[in-house]
């Protein structure tokens, strides 16, 4: 293993809140005046509400790489967002960010993820091209200020200014070159209207470490499940930089183990050296920035939270990697073609009869055809999980199918 990725223990205390942590008392507020907590800070409180939310709950039906009903063993969208928010919490707790935010946007990134994962987008992003486009960070943002309707003074969650950002701006300014506001999918330009989140800036140093908490997560718990499906064997992994010489090293010191151990330790020592690797580079990023103030990450023109050019590296050629011998693997083509037939099946059908929607959506609905109900419908389905998907469209397509 390489000895400069080693960094200090994490410490069992949690210390003192950096000057440059976005803190609960210096929050922007929300954009619906409610009294504080007496009992939970305001990114506690935005943590809560998420984790309660309808939009959560389903997260645990949504597809991460393999559809629900492939097996009970393979990540969901939130078991992934459970994973991410673990690494961002402990990333964020030894670089002194505020814990809780960088948790609460963990645990909101995938909200607005329709079903079958990215085969589910890309469907939708197809079928809303002539209506604005769909973008799932901005379905994210429209789930939490809009969709969820479970309070009796406004619509959405009623989240702080901080984590509202996050959820759009935890990949990077949104404004910038080549790219004006009038661009942006309609879920964003919409809150911004009654709201400023800043687009042309960076997000807070705890949005970008849940950014990468991400990418840490992703890549190594497909890897886990490719492997456990198999989809590739341990010696395919064999040239793929860090990752085969990982499990070499597992190999070499247990000869024995057995393969679901064999993984399990080599999974867990990769995304040891990953965030080890991220701490590092970030801290040393933070030092020669001096920050005072989190408005000060947000108006460098780079991310603070990043991983070494070594690392981007062996980042990068895991994805390659994965690209090629698990998310275009033939099984999972089959399944996710599916998965897009369904939803374009759904939208066509629902954008042209918009009176087969369920009541409760039906009577929001415009004219057949019209952006209105374009909007609805992708709404609708954006909504739901694989399984709902999959009874809905068999109630739809299927003439000896119960309707109900």
């Amino acid at each position: 293993m390489d000895e400069t990725l080693l960094v200090d223990p994490m410490p069992v205390e949690r210390p003192a809140m950096k000057p440059y942590a976005c803190r609960s008392a210096d929050s922007r507020g929300r954009l619906h005046d409610e009294p504080e907590s007496k009992t939970r800070g305001a990114f506690q409180r935005d943590r809560d509400r998420i984790i309660h939310s309808a939009a959560f709950r389903r997260l645990e039906y949504k597809t991460q790489v393999f559809v629900n009903h492939e097996g009970d063993s393979y990540r969901t969208r939130l078991t992934h967002s459970l994973e991410v928010s673990q690494i961002a919490r402990s990333v964020c707790r030894y670089l002194g960010l505020n814990e809780d935010l960088g948790e609460t946007l963990a645990l909101a990134h995938d909200l607005g993820h329709p079903p079958f994962g990215h085969a589910g987008e890309d469907a939708l992003k197809e079928m809303m091209a002539p209506f604005g486009g769909f973008d799932h960070n901005a379905q994210s943002l429209r789930v939490v200020t809009k969709l969820e309707a479970r309070y009796a003074d406004f619509d959405g969650l009623n989240l702080t200014w901080e984590t509202l950002e996050g959820v759009v701006k935890h990949n990077g300014p949104l404004v910038k070159e080549g790219v004006r506001e009038e661009d942006l999918p309609r879920g964003i330009l919409d809150y911004v209207s009654s709201q400023d989140l800043e687009l042309s800036t960076y997000a807070s140093a705890e949005a970008q470490v849940a950014a990468i908490a991400d990418d840490i997560a992703y890549n190594n718990h497909d890897i886990d499940d490719g492997l456990r499906a198999g989809l590739f064997t341990i010696d395919d992994l064999v040239d793929v930089p860090l990752v085969g010489p990982v499990f070499h090293e597992v190999r070499k010191l247990y000869p024995d183990l057995d393969m679901s151990r064999t993984i399990h330790e080599s999974v867990r020592r990769l995304i040891g050296a990953m965030v080890q690797d991220l701490l590092r580079v970030t801290q040393s990023r933070i030092d020669a920035a001096s920050p005072a103030t989190a408005a000060d990450i947000r108006a460098l023109n780079e991310p603070v939270a990043q991983f070494s050019e070594n690392m981007r590296a062996n980042d990068k050629a895991l994805k390659s990697f994965l690209f090629e011998n698990m998310y275009r693997h033939y099984k999972l083509n089959r399944m996710t073609s599916k998965g897009r037939r369904v939803v374009k099946d759904l939208f066509q059908l629902l954008l042209a009869e918009p009176e087969c929607l369920p009541t409760e959506w039906r009577v929001q609905a415009g004219k057949p055809g019209s952006r209105e109900t374009a909007e609805l419908v992708c709404d609708y389905i954006a909504d739901m999980t694989d399984r709902l998907a999959l009874d809905e469209h068999r109630r739809l397509f299927d003439l000896q199918s119960r309707t109900s």
